[in-house]
């Protein structure tokens, strides 16, 4: 069991580095190795997925004179965040009742002769509705941007990846989410046309940075040296607690993003440092998918409690297991129970878009009450590896005593 603040369980299933990641051996390169993991022709390497985002704005709009972006009102604040960089108009859309793609009533009602982009997200690692966003967008001669940050990995039940079906797609290489480089995106497009502009538009507005890159390069050794169980109490679980304690849960999440975006090139050395990891990459997320698998079976025996999953046939990732509860008071009582240990148990975003209040300036006030009860009630556990049975068995038990 793990009872010792002396260990604690990430929040989401990252891929553990290895040392030989970090030595200088000649790899294919960051964007081979990820294209060819993605089963695609071409993927840009940005300093992030919201740069990857900002890249992909900046070139639609230089080829449009539309202004409107539509993305989920339930989403990563970062999203709202480039847009507003971007100096585009954000429109939010409401989800659908007790899911994570957007309401298709509601996004057909927004798009209109000024949308720009419509930005589905494939949240928690889920495979999202982009269908319905491609249709809603063709009719209005819009561009589908795929949010796939959190989802490397996911495919379509055809079978090919998350991220490629939209116009562009973009993923993050960020902390905890599959493989990381220490932030780091990736960005395609479906047409080699519009690949070729999202080179060009990176060529002119992401500049080389010493600063930043040397920053990343310690954060990425950091990450090697912290990123295990005897290590995360101190660069994670520690200030959790004390954010906690503080009564902050934005900042216990990390959901309190600086408005400013860093625009950046990613080193040499980081780029081969995720090449390498590319190598297990999918074995990894595989064994995440089976135990994800055995655990949602678990889970589902505790009434009232579901476990948010993918349509028939698609296989998305599962960085961690997102839960709905029955009720915002079931999932406080959870939360009171079992936040604040080291048993991987956390919530993905703190609020809908709206209800940040250090987005007042950036995120028009929306009526989107289905986003709002998502926030409401869902939380999240860990699939690291670093869960064991034992460890998962009490956290089933806190679930049990919230539901009552």
């Amino acid at each position: 069991m793990l009872r010792s603040l002396l260990y604690e369980v990430p929040p989401t299933a990252g891929l553990p580095p290895r040392f030989g990641d970090l030595l200088p051996f000649n790899t294919p390169t960051l964007a081979e190795q990820a294209a060819r993991f993605l089963g695609i022709d071409e993927v840009q390497v940005e300093c992030s997925g919201t740069a990857a985002l900002v890249v992909a704005l900046t070139a639609l709009r230089r080829r449009s004179p539309r202004m409107s972006v539509i993305v989920p009102a339930y989403t990563c604040p970062l999203v709202a965040i480039a847009v507003a960089h971007c100096g585009l108009k954000l429109r939010l859309c409401d989800l659908a009742p007790n899911g994570i793609d957007m309401d298709a009533a509601a996004l057909a009602a927004l798009c209109d002769e000024d949308t720009l982009a419509i930005v589905p997200t494939h949240l928690a690692g889920r495979v999202a509705d982009i269908d319905t966003a491609i249709a809603c967008a063709r009719r209005v001669g819009a561009h589908v941007i795929e949010d796939a940050a959190q989802a490397l990995g996911a495919r379509f039940a055809d079978g090919t990846s998350a991220g490629t079906r939209g116009d562009i797609g973009f993923f993050s290489l960020a902390v905890g989410k599959g493989l990381t480089t220490f932030e780091g995106g990736l960005l395609t497009a479906c047409d080699a046309s519009l690949r070729a502009q999202l080179r060009r538009c990176s060529e002119e507005i992401v500049a080389v940075d010493a600063v930043w890159e040397r920053k990343r390069t310690l954060q990425l050794l950091g990450y090697h040296a912290f990123y295990r169980p005897s290590g995360l109490p101190l660069v994670y679980g520690w200030p959790r607690r004390r954010a906690l304690r503080a009564g902050d849960a934005v900042a216990a999440v990390g959901d309190d993003f600086p408005l400013a975006i860093p625009l950046h090139r990613v080193g040499a050395w980081r780029q081969r440092v995720g090449a390498r990891a590319f190598a297990r990459l999918r074995d990894f997320l595989d064994a995440g998918a089976g135990q994800a698998r055995r655990r949602c079976l678990r889970i589902a025996q505790i009434r009232g409690v579901e476990v948010v999953g993918d349509s028939a046939q698609a296989q998305g990732t599962w960085p961690f297991l997102l839960l709905r509860m029955p009720s915002r008071e079931a999932r406080d009582a959870a939360l009171a129970e079992l936040w604040t240990t080291n048993l991987g148990v956390s919530r993905l975003f703190i609020h809908a878009l709206p209800d940040y209040d250090y987005l007042a300036a950036i995120v028009p006030k929306a009526d989107v009450p289905n986003a709002r009860d998502f926030a409401a009630r869902t939380l999240t556990i860990s699939n690291s590896p670093w869960l064991d049975e034992a460890a998962f068995d009490l956290l089933l038990d806190g679930l049990r005593r919230a539901i009552g």
